[in-house]
């Protein structure tokens, strides 16, 4: 696909689902950077609801990384152990709370480079909070991303970081934040994993996967006959 038909599939993609999903936003329930901050940290592999039902509780003792640098590391397990990869995150949480104080005044930073140096967090982190904090323009290619826009054939890899820089070729700044949650609605809904509603879908006459299974299945039904 040609660069100039990526872009205008791209067009007809925002156009349908803005359409679609009217009022697409971040669900992540947040008050501050540093709760987004976390909030983020823990969706990985967990989903929005299960982190909401986590932090609600949580943001009610600790909310600052004064205070999550002094807690000890099995309190914050406790707290996150439901969220999943609980260890990993509860680290992450605590090194970073502490870094944050050391290096940055206990501000989250507004640039990636100093986002990057907080541990746990990766270009989507930063990318999270920076378009939704700091109103920077930002692709967050999470797993819904890479899986429709590869079905769409618009990207042919499942690497995140090229993905991301591809699209930010292709789509105009001012849909870089939604465009992501116009996807995270869409994957969740319609083009899901394991089973896509593809007889509902409004992008199955633009999509190439769906052409190709759609051509297989009249192949095989003929065949049959």
């Amino acid at each position: 696909m040609t660069r100039k038909a990526k872009k205008e599939l791209l067009t007809f993609v925002i156009t349908e689902l803005s359409n679609l999903y009217p009022y697409a936003k971040i669900q992540l329930q947040f008050r501050s950077p540093f709760e987004l901050l976390v909030a983020t940290i823990l969706s990985a592999q967990c989903t929005d609801e299960r982190v909401n039902s986590v932090t609600s509780e949580m943001y009610k003792h600790y909310n600052s990384p004064e205070q999550f640098a002094v807690l000890d590391i099995e309190v914050i397990e406790k707290m996150i152990f439901s969220t999943g990869y609980y260890k990993a995150k509860a680290r992450h949480i605590k090194e970073l709370s502490m870094k944050l104080l050391k290096e940055f005044d206990g501000n989250v930073p507004d640039n990636m480079d100093d986002l990057l140096k907080l541990q746990g967090v990766g270009r989507k982190t930063a990318n999270v909070i920076l378009g939704h904090i700091y109103d920077v323009p930002a692709i967050v290619v999470d797993t819904h991303v890479t899986r429709i826009v590869n079905r769409l054939a618009i990207c042919k890899t499942k690497d995140a970081g090229k993905i991301e820089f591809e699209l930010m070729e292709l789509i105009d700044k001012h849909y870089w934040v939604v465009f992501t949650h116009y996807m995270i609605n869409f994957g969740r809904n319609l083009c899901k994993a394991r089973t896509p509603k593809c007889f509902d879908c409004p992008l199955s006459g633009r999509c190439d996967t769906y052409k190709k299974e759609f051509s297989r299945n009249i192949k095989t039904n003929q065949k049959k006959s």
